[in-house]
């Protein structure tokens, strides 16, 4: 089958394009080129992960990334944190029961360690790099350049001046300005060509300096918390008046530490707690029953034997040994005894009671597990000054302790501590236990004052509020002995993350205060005697005092020239 002339042709003209040097095969006008095909470079892996490096470090994804960093950090003061509010936590659990297990999985209570914050902060640090290493580099190389060559066109910039001389030197004149602009702080280079002489000044590197110090501090910042994080630990310990705590890592109620902190890593030292004293406002008087004045006085045993006073007050930390000791909360701990049928004690000792109210309406739990018939579990009520409401229930009206009272209700039955399952030492389930007094039964709640002893209901024995008064004294007010909760924090990076805060502030305040400007003076030499000066100024970024700069350049150029030119010679005349 044979083609037609005119195919033949066609054919042709493609062969002749697609072989034509000066013309590629993809060009638009090639036949071997589809109409609507368009081409696209391809990145492949290294482009595509050139691109993405780009990205990640690119200012506009690191401001992104710190705005992302401080949304996420919301949570953290929304939910209480294990780390700081271990109470806090267990206390959310026990009134939002629903809730609590969506929010642990999502590490709501552990935002600071959760795997999506650490990539956010990863992301951060690795964009605030990439950033500042290639500024790094081009702003050293910018402080060893030499200022700009002068524009041609002074007149074309905004912030312009110029002013005739009819006699005198122009080169000199441009020597007297080179010493000026130096004695002001820039740095100078002279550009002179023919009969023009100039000199091109700059200054202002200090704002790039103080902006890439603002970049490395926070940097720093990033690198301190990150690492100082892994040596840092935040434990919990509640120690009763008269009872002693050892720094190790056996003897803290709740504890988190950090991954690199071993078990044999703790300061040793002991704590002991003297007294506890705190001031009630008086009743009559504005805030009635209201606490303030908190103070834990400690005594201090070091390894080596010696010992020290100090005291914890509320924000006013105790330092020893490189831990931070503060004062989270306070309570009431009642001296209960507890004696079975036979009269022998099978309970005794001072329990931790949970304020409830500002008025020290106190909760707390006794177990007896050993020494009775089955297991014995009492929830308590302390009333500091106890008031009988209409009801028949109690409140208390006040925090201190006026003629104290203590309600016991009784269950018995397995109390669940022998599973093997950690149990709260606050809180006593009540499932598949037998009520044996109090509400819903038939035999009324124990009611006891400090000195006072009842019987427990079944004949099963005796239950005594101990009086824990000192000697001789009149009255209650010392009857119940106090608790002190106690946080202990360490963190060795704390130094340095203060150093590099001062830093970054000290930066920001260098970028923000200090103008990067140039100045240039020129001196053109004219026909006859004399010549024309001109002065301008350019600044990088808002600059409102450039104007006052250059009039001040021109001003203190003028009185220099003056002072050297001889006797008679003519004043410049300006624009």
């Amino acid at each position: 089958m044979s083609s037609s002339p005119s195919d033949r042709s066609g054919l042709d003209e493609g062969a002749a394009a697609a072989s034509d040097p000066l013309r590629p095969a993809d060009h638009i006008d090639s036949a071997a080129r589809d109409e609507n095909e368009i081409d696209q470079p391809r990145l492949g892996l290294v482009g595509w992960l050139r691109w993405g490096w780009r990205q990640l470090t690119s200012m506009r994804v690191a401001l992104v990334l710190l705005l992302i960093l401080a949304i996420a950090a919301i949570p953290g003061s929304v939910f209480p944190q294990r780390t700081a509010d271990p109470n806090g936590v267990v206390q959310y659990r026990q009134n939002n029961p629903d809730i609590f297990p969506v929010l642990d999985a999502m590490r709501m209570f552990d935002v600071y360690s959760s795997p999506w914050f650490s990539a956010i902060y990863l992301l951060l640090f690795i964009s605030l790099i990439g950033c500042i290493i290639p500024r790094i580099k081009h702003h050293a190389k910018a402080l060893r350049a030499l200022p700009p060559r002068t524009p041609a066109r002074l007149g074309r910039l905004e912030h312009h001046r110029s002013v005739n001389r009819e006699d005198g030197d122009a080169a000199a004149a441009i020597d007297v300005a080179e010493k000026q602009l130096k004695a002001l702080g820039y740095r100078v280079a002279r550009y002179d060509r023919g009969r023009t002489w100039s000199v091109s000044a700059e200054r202002g590197y200090w704002r790039e300096t103080g902006n890439l110090l603002f970049h490395i501090a926070l940097v720093g910042v990033l690198i301190t918390v990150g690492i100082g994080g892994g040596f840092a630990y935040t434990g919990q310990r509640v120690v009763i008046e008269g009872a002693s705590y050892v720094n190790t890592l056996i003897d803290y109620n709740s504890i988190n530490r950090g991954r690199f902190v071993a078990d044999d890593a703790f300061q040793p030292y002991a704590l002991t707690l003297d007294s506890f004293d705190v001031t009630y406002e008086d009743f009559g008087s504005p805030g009635a029953g209201q606490a303030g004045n908190f103070a834990a006085n400690l005594t201090v045993r070091e390894v080596d034997g010696s010992t020290s006073k100090g005291t914890v007050r509320v924000n006013h930390p105790l330092h020893v040994g490189g831990d931070s000791i503060y004062l989270l909360g306070n309570g009431y701990a009642p001296t209960i005894t507890v004696r079975n049928a036979a009269g022998e004690k099978v309970f005794s000792g001072p329990v931790e009671f949970l304020p409830q109210d500002s008025a020290m309406t106190s909760l707390g739990v006794v177990k007896v597990t050993d020494g009775m018939p089955e297991q014995l579990g009492m929830i308590g009520f302390l009333y500091p000054t106890p008031l009988k409401m209409k009801s028949g229930a109690y409140t208390s009206v006040h925090g201190a302790l006026n003629l104290p009272l203590l309600t016991l209700d009784v269950y018995q039955g397995d109390l669940g501590v022998d599973g093997g399952k950690p149990v709260s030492v606050f809180e006593l389930n009540t499932d598949g236990l037998e009520k044996l007094n109090g509400r819903t039964t038939d035999t009324k709640s124990i009611e006891l004052q400090p000195g006072e002893t009842a019987d427990l209901p079944n004949g099963l024995g005796t239950v005594t509020f101990e009086n824990v008064s000192p000697k001789g004294a009149d009255d209650t007010l010392q009857s119940v002995k106090r608790y002190v909760s106690l946080q202990i924090h360490h963190d060795a990076s704390a130094p340095w993350v203060l150093a590099f805060a001062l830093l970054a502030l000290g930066g920001l305040g260098l970028a923000l205060f200090i103008p990067r400007r140039r100045m240039w003076v020129k001196a053109t030499a004219a026909d006859d005697d004399g010549f024309h000066l001109e002065y301008a100024a350019l600044a990088r970024g808002d600059d409102p005092t450039l104007a006052a700069a250059v009039d001040d350049l021109v001003r203190g150029h003028e009185r220099l020239l003056e002072a050297a030119a001889p006797e008679g010679a003519t004043p410049a005349q300006g624009d």
